[in-house]
C-alpha cells in the first residue's frame, strides 16, 4: 500500500475523491490520526468541522497501514491532528505522498511527557512482533492532565485557521475541559476505594505508565521481555516472578492486543483475566468505550471490580 501512496502522484490521488464524504456547511476539514484524537477534535470542532479518522475504532497506530483514500483526506484537510512522539510511524510518507497544504498539529507538545525507559516496546500479534522504538512514552493521553493540554492545542489549531469560529472552539474546548476535570475526581475517588496493595495489575503492553504515575496503579506487562515473535518460557516464567514478587491482582487484555499472550501469562501465574481495557483507540460505537471520556470510565470501573476485595 505505502508503495503504491508513495509513487502516486497527486492527480491519481485527488481521482479518488468521491470516497470521502465532507460536510458542505463546515468550516474546517479536519483529520485525525487515532480515534482518540478524533473525539477530542470533535469535542472541541462541533459542527463546524467536518472530521475524518484515519485509524478508526480499536485500530492501533503503531502498526497501521494507510489506504488511498487516507491521502484523499490529507489532500482535502485543512488540518491535521496528530499524536506525535513518534506514535504514527506511517503520517511522514502518507503527508509526502498526499501533498497536503494542511496544518500539521502535534498535540502532545507542551504535555507531561514520561521517557521511555527501554527505548521503546513491543506488540504481539500471534506469530509476530512489533518494535516500537521511541525516546518518549508516546501514550500521553492515559493522563488526564495531558488530555487537556491536548484539547487546549487542538483548540489553538482550529482557532488558528479559522478565525471566525474561535470564540466557539474555545468555549467547546472549556466545557470539556471542565469535564475532564470532573473524571479525575472520579478517578482518584475509586482508586483511593482500592486496597493499596492489590495496586498492581498485568497489561498486554507498556500504554498505561501515565495512568501509573497520576493515579497509583502499577502496570506490568510483557514490555523487554522478549523480541522474539513469541515470549519463551523462561521469558514468561521471569515475568511471573515479577507479578508474585509485587503480588498483582488481576491480567487484563487490550482492545488493539492479541490476547492469548495474557491468557497464557495469567494462566500461569494462577490469576483471573480481568476483562478488557481500552489503550490506544477507542471502541465502535455499540462498544463499552466510543469517547474518551467513556474509555476513562470504562477502565477504570473495570480495574476497579477486578481489585475488589470479595
Amino acid at each position: 500500500m505505502y508503495r503504491w501512496l508513495k509513487h502516486a502522484s497527486i492527480c491519481t490521488v485527488i481521482t479518488l475523491a468521491p470516497q470521502i464524504a465532507w460536510a458542505q456547511q463546515a468550516s474546517l476539514n479536519v483529520v485525525a490520526t487515532f480515534s482518540i484524537l478524533g473525539d477530542f477534535a470533535q469535542e472541541v470542532g462541533g459542527d463546524r468541522i467536518a472530521l475524518t479518522t484515519l485509524v478508526g475504532a480499536d485500530g492501533d497506530a503503531h502498526v497501521y497501514e494507510p489506504r488511498p483514500a487516507d491521502a484523499v483526506a490529507l489532500a482535502r484537510a485543512d488540518v491535521v491532528l496528530q499524536n506525535g512522539l513518534l506514535f504514527e510511524g506511517f503520517l511522514t510518507r502518507l503527508v509526502q505522498a498526499s501533498g497536503t497544504s494542511a496544518e500539521i498539529v502535534e498535540v502532545s507538545q507542551g504535555a507531561d511527557i514520561l521517557d521511555d525507559p527501554q527505548g521503546g516496546h513491543y506488540h504481539y500479534y500471534g506469530d509476530r512482533t512489533v518494535f516500537h522504538a521511541a525516546p518518549y512514552d508516546p501514550h500521553a493521553w492515559q493522563s488526564v492532565a495531558n488530555a487537556k493540554v491536548y484539547v487546549e492545542n487542538i483548540a489553538q489549531a482550529f482557532c488558528a485557521v479559522d478565525a471566525q469560529g474561535c470564540s466557539t472552539y474555545t468555549a467547546n474546548a472549556q466545557d470539556y475541559i471542565d469535564e475532564l476535570a470532573a473524571l479525575e475526581d472520579e478517578i482518584r475517588a475509586q482508586i483511593a476505594a482500592i486496597p493499596e496493595d492489590r495496586r498492581v495489575v498485568v497489561v498486554a503492553h507498556d500504554a498505561f505508565r501515565y495512568f501509573q504515575r497520576d493515579y497509583g496503579i502499577t502496570f506490568l506487562s510483557p514490555q523487554g521481555v522478549s523480541t522474539d515473535s513469541e515470549a519463551s518460557a523462561a521469558d514468561v516464567a521471569s515475568l511471573i516472578r515479577e507479578i508474585r514478587a509485587q503480588n498483582a491482582s488481576a491480567v487484563f487484555a487490550e482492545n488493539i492486543s492479541d490476547s492469548r499472550l495474557v491468557e497464557q501469562i495469567a494462566h500461569e501465574a494462577g490469576l483471573e483475566l480481568g476483562g478488557t481495557l481500552y489503550s490506544d483507540a477507542l471502541s465502535g460505537p455499540d462498544g463499552p468505550a466510543p469517547t474518551y471520556l467513556e474509555m476513562i470510565r470504562h477502565n477504570l470501573s473495570t480495574i476497579s471490580a477486578a481489585l475488589a476485595v470479595d
